[in-house]
């Protein structure tokens, strides 16, 4: 299993972030925006600058199919751990 977010900004603020951090797993920059957009989870909010990607989660297969999605309504809503937990090991379970 591999873990990556990908995020639609520029690499700095992630760069200091992970040293931070020391984040464990990767981070794609998106500086066009072209996977947010693919994934639909783009939130055009007037401004340029402004314009962000809401909060989501998505479990891939190995196929590349989408098996588990969350998208956000709001900056602030995430999904529980425990269906987090829940989709992995039904995703694992079924890739047995």
């Amino acid at each position: 299993m591999q873990v990556v977010a990908v995020v639609g900004q520029s690499s700095e603020p992630v760069r200091t972030y992970i040293e931070e951090t020391g984040l464990p797993f990767d981070i794609l920059i998106d500086k066009s925006r072209a996977v947010i957009k693919t994934y639909g989870v783009w939130h055009a909010f007037g401004l340029s600058a402004w314009n962000i990607a809401k909060p989501a989660l998505f479990l891939i297969d190995r196929s590349g199919a989408i098996r588990y999605s969350f998208v956000a309504n709001s900056q602030r809503e995430f999904p529980s751990h425990a269906d987090v937990v829940k989709a992995i090991d039904t995703m694992l379970t079924a890739d047995r």
